[in-house]
């Protein structure tokens, strides 16, 4: 059993948890500790290996810094923020509680990053707990876990989704520990935006989850699960643009730098491979969870279908916009021509009529709006509201939203894109890259969303219910955030029903 021990006010607070004593800060009224490892650091012997408990430190530990991110991707410049952080021990949580007392019994909050499962890490700015965790008297936990080449990779002699195994290590040291920061380990709310929500999706289809939070929230959860030959193939490749064998002898050895710049270099053109690799190869992401049969046995849509997550209170949503912010990161945002559009109809839409029947359900739709539409339902929109639709086909408890608020950041060109609803649920309106989307002050409207958005999740962290009435599929009932926010019927319709009848299969090898 873990005993919270604190000093008076004005110092720093200290806890004991299993593996020792820990000091931490006190900020804007809330009891900060950072760094905290869950696990050794997957290095040397244990690389590529299954997450092993932390061992037991003598003494005080300080957990004033966040520990280093794991080896990094090189978008958005996270390689080299993961440069700056040196050090192997990625596996690490951080804690913010409003009040810690052993006997508060507070709800959990544990948040999963996004990243498109080649970067993210636990320390960036957007993600500072303190004002969901005061705002919300939740306490709020967010954690590293590895990403790449190092967590997602089909690699021979390994177990599949490390990554996913990290996360799982990382709910159990919350389930062994939080009660000494307030925090009551029977009311654990897990969240996650993008590859994060992806990760929560996962999480809901794991047997080794099972027991580990009560409640869950998915925030635009990609709909990429691969399957072991699809992820196999594309480590392989990987590994071959090294000159190596993908596996644990030849890959062990090499610097995580090394690894990360190679599925860099492959995800930068995966394109070329789409013959091979099929849908996937669109997205130029090279990793996601794979069906491996033992982590993780079946989709999650398959899985909350036949009941997995019945007894699990379920929020998940999107934004309107999804995929706005990947085209203009591609360069293609109002550039899109007809043939692009006409291609991305023929790929991703559903069926053998798909291009036809998104043509029909759109008529005055012009290249770019088409591009993005069945870009967004594909990957992110779709996904959410099919986990949402098996979770209540299987007896379970639903809530939908969908954030509609276009972002005025940047000259509002980007609506309401993928990654906004980030610095909403956090309440950090003018810190990190997704700020960018707020505008250099945010305003009374973007102040006002981000407090219903924050009320809302906390809310369901307390008491399962965020404030609008379950989905059912008579209704379709969902909250939409925006200027005036409202519960409607769901208001992606046609695009609903372009889609009603797939059912999101892991991704196959198309050809070698």
């Amino acid at each position: 059993m873990t005993v919270a021990e604190s000093k008076p006010s004005g110092s720093r607070p200290e806890v004991r948890v299993a593996a020792g004593k820990l000091r931490g800060c006190r900020e804007a009224g809330v009891a900060v500790f950072r760094g905290i490892p869950f696990a050794e650091p997957p290095v040397d012997a244990l690389r590529f290996a299954a997450p092993r408990p932390v061992r037991d430190w003598s003494g005080v530990r300080e957990a004033l810094s966040y520990g280093p991110p794991p080896p990094q991707g090189g978008h958005f410049g996270m390689d080299s923020l993961q440069q700056d952080s040196p050090g192997d021990d990625w596996l690490t949580v951080n804690v913010w509680s409003p009040e810690l007392d052993p006997g508060a019994a507070l709800p959990v909050m544990v948040w999963i990053h996004g990243g498109a499962y080649v970067i993210g890490m636990s320390g960036l700015p957007e993600y500072d707990g303190g004002r969901l965790a005061r705002d919300g008297g939740v306490v709020v936990v967010t954690f590293n876990y590895r990403v790449g080449m190092e967590g997602f990779a089909q690699i021979d002699g390994a177990p599949a989704n490390r990554g996913l195994l990290d996360q799982v290590a990382a709910l159990e040291w919350v389930r062994d520990n939080i009660r000494a920061f307030g925090g009551d380990p029977d009311r654990v709310t897990l969240f996650g935006q993008s590859a994060g929500g992806g990760s929560v999706a996962a999480l809901l289809a794991m047997d080794r989850a099972a027991g580990l939070f009560r409640r869950a929230v998915v925030q635009s959860a990609p709909g990429t699960f691969f399957s072991p030959e699809l992820a196999a193939d594309i480590t392989a490749v990987c590994a071959a643009e090294l000159g190596l064998r993908p596996t644990v002898t030849d890959l062990s050895g090499v610097a995580p730098r090394r690894l990360s710049a190679a599925a860099d270099t492959i995800g930068a053109t995966m394109d070329q491979r789409a013959q091979r690799w099929g849908r996937p190869a669109h997205t130029m992401i090279p990793f996601s969870p794979v069906i491996d049969g033992e982590v993780l046995a079946v989709t999650p849509w398959q899985a909350l279908a036949d009941g997995a997550g019945r007894d699990i209170e379920l929020l998940v949503g999107h934004t309107r916009d999804e995929q706005r912010l990947l085209t203009a990161l591609n360069g293609l945002l109002g550039e899109v021509s007809e043939e692009q559009a006409a291609n991305a109809l023929d790929v991703l839409a559903p069926g053998p009529d798909g291009a036809r029947r998104y043509r029909d359900a759109f008529p005055s739709a012009g290249p770019d709006e088409l591009y993005e539409l069945v870009h967004s339902d594909w990957l992110f929109r779709m996904p959410s509201l099919h986990l949402a639709e098996a979770q209540t086909a299987a007896g379970g408890r639903a809530h939908v939203y969908e954030l509609t608020w276009p972002a005025p950041g940047m000259g509002g060109v980007l609506g309401a894109c993928h990654g906004l609803d980030v610095p909403l649920v956090f309440g950090n309106l003018d810190r990190g890259q997704p700020a960018m989307l707020i505008g250099e002050a945010p305003s009374p409207e973007a102040e006002a969303l981000s407090a219903r958005m924050r009320a809302a999740w906390a809310s369901f962290a307390a008491h399962g219910d965020p404030g609008w009435p379950a989905y059912d599929t008579a209704q379709r009932l969902v909250q939409r955030f925006d200027t005036q926010s409202a519960v409607t019927a769901y208001l992606e319709e046609s695009s609903r029903l372009i889609w009603q009848s797939h059912r999101f299969p892991a991704l196959p090898l198309v050809s070698r």
